[in-house]
């Protein structure tokens, strides 16, 4: 990009769809896992919180994220869908955690399939999953005191 002073990158695959990425990889014998990997963003995290980004809140969102692909992956539909992930809300909502009150933020969780990225559906999980992930964010992920199911297709 011209807006980066390093003149001598080389982006092979910039022009390529992430589908199309996927096929080169087979093609060339990558793993299956690397292969199939959910795409980052490129901004980062910061892109899947709202609001003003902290420390405190990348902890959240990294937490209720690797929750989440941990118990698709136990499910095994990870490779059923063509990205997931967990997304932390600038909502914060009142509940109870024990006999206590909290006053504490709503994480949002996606997952789509796609043929081709720039199109998507959202993805039909089980509830028993979304269930488990639910109650697992909730538990043990400190800040969050709610989940919710982002069933938007792309684009929207």
């Amino acid at each position: 990009p011209d807006y980066v002073d390093f003149k001598e990158i080389i982006e092979p695959l910039r022009l390529l769809f992430k589908d199309e990425v996927r096929k080169a990889g087979l093609e060339l014998g990558i793993p299956e896992k690397l292969v199939f990997r959910q795409p980052f963003p490129g901004p980062g995290l910061g892109i899947r919180i709202i609001g003003e980004v902290t420390a405190e809140k990348v902890k959240i969102v990294q937490d209720a994220d690797a929750i989440y692909r941990e118990e698709i992956a136990n499910a095994g539909i990870d490779k059923e869908i063509g990205q997931y992930f967990a997304a932390l809300t600038n909502m914060r909502s009142v509940g109870v955690m024990g006999d206590e009150r909290t006053y504490d933020y709503a994480i949002a969780l996606r997952a789509v399939t796609t043929s081709d990225f720039m199109t998507a559906e959202s993805a039909d999980l089980p509830w028993e999953v979304l269930g488990k992930v639910t109650t697992r964010i909730v538990n043990e992920v400190k800040g969050v005191n709610r989940v919710m199911y982002d069933c938007t297709g792309k684009p929207p």
